[in-house]
């Protein structure tokens, strides 16, 4: 995300500026101009782009604009994603999508929640960035093809989060029987011959659901097989450079195919990072210090960035500590906290992860090895 705070189109010229309220069902629009006009709102069904077109023409009708007259318009990044902001921008209309949690609320005062609310705040806010009195934080837009990169790995990342689900699903319902077993392999082979904990078959209709469980967790993995084996495909047969920076990732000891994906498709193919200040912060692992007095407290990490990045950077900080034991980073990892208990543990891996995400980036950036770290075998 970027801070922006003056467009270049902000002449003295006419400028109606749009903010969208987008629903599920309906989008309210709330229109006004750089004149102090009083703010229009409107109501058009969700996704239909001719009635927004046309209420942006009664607007301009009405304020007795021309048809040239530039249009800035913005909405909140959420559900519709950015095939919206290409739209607009595709029809000449300067758009900001705008991060919801990045927008003041007046704490004081009781929240009036609607539409029609939300939309006129939001008008007010991108009016006052347009003079330069409002900081918004801006999402960075990914291009078409940036955002469909990061497909697969997003794909095999929800159908296992979906496996285990129901492999937990299925462990509990053995539990409410008194059988308590791992889920392997031989599960579809084993249902009938287990006994409850009072020494009964289980029920045929449990046997009859466990068999369809299993049938689902079979499918799920088979759909997870599918997808990594596509995934490994692009990447034997690509030369663009989020291939070259996922092999690269993968020649480090530690780091396997899926981390390497989704550390390139999700931050270093399509981010531009200015320094190691910027990597921690989109992936929410920078601190929040509280001082106030002589209170003084650290509240932990932001968590506002990337939390699939996050994830993965804590799990692959522990890989590191087991396959590159001799690195810089492990040898102050243990210096710091090795010695310590679970939680200072813990709370040290956050910080190994920040670091190993910047030293990730600096190999891929500019060919800066991570001290005392080791590649695989060819």
């Amino acid at each position: 995300m970027s801070k922006t705070t003056r467009p270049d189109e902000c002449t003295a010229n006419p400028t109606i500026y749009l903010a969208f309220e987008l629903g599920a069902r309906t989008w309210k629009l709330a229109l006004s101009t750089d004149r102090g006009a009083r703010p229009r709102h409107y109501t058009v069904e969700a996704g239909h782009l001719s009635a927004v077109w046309a209420a942006v023409g009664r607007a301009r009708a009405r304020w007795q604009l021309g048809p040239t007259t530039p249009v800035v318009s913005c909405y909140e990044a959420g559900r519709d994603g950015f095939w919206l902001h290409r739209a607009l921008e595709a029809a000449g209309v300067r758009n900001l999508v705008v991060d919801p949690a990045s927008i003041e609320r007046d704490r004081r005062a009781k929240a009036v929640k609607t539409d029609r609310v939300d939309a006129e705040r939001l008008l007010e806010l991108l009016q006052r960035w347009a003079a330069g009195h409002q900081r918004l934080r801006v999402v960075r837009v990914p291009s078409v093809e940036e955002e469909d990169a990061r497909q697969r790995e997003r794909e095999v990342g929800v159908v296992k989060g979906v496996r285990v689900a129901v492999r937990n699903r299925i462990t509990s319902l053995l539990v409410a029987q008194g059988v308590r077993t791992a889920v392997r392999a031989d599960f579809g082979t084993q249902v009938a011959t287990w006994r409850t904990g009072d020494g009964r078959p289980l029920p045929p209709r449990l046997q009859e659901r466990l068999q369809r469980e299993w049938e689902e967790v079979q499918a799920l993995t088979r759909r997870i097989a599918t997808v990594e084996a596509a995934r490994g495909r692009d990447l034997r047969a690509g030369a663009t450079p989020a291939a070259q920076q996922t092999r690269a990732l993968m020649q480090l000891k530690g780091i396997g195919a899926t981390s390497a994906a989704l550390f390139v498709d999700e931050f270093f193919a399509w981010r531009r990072f200015r320094n190691g200040r910027e990597v921690g912060a989109l992936a929410g692992l920078t601190p929040t210090p509280y001082q106030s007095g002589t209170s003084v407290r650290e509240q932990g990490i932001s968590k506002a960035g990337n939390w699939r990045v996050r994830a993965m950077a804590v799990e692959i900080a522990w890989c590191w500590l087991q396959f590159q034991p001799e690195s810089t980073l492990a040898r102050w990892y243990r210096r710091r906290f090795g010695g310590g208990p679970a939680r200072l543990r813990r709370i040290g891996i956050v910080a190994l992860a920040r670091k190993l995400l910047v030293a990730l980036w600096r190999y891929l950036e500019a060919g800066v090895i991570p001290d005392g770290a080791t590649f695989k075998t060819a």
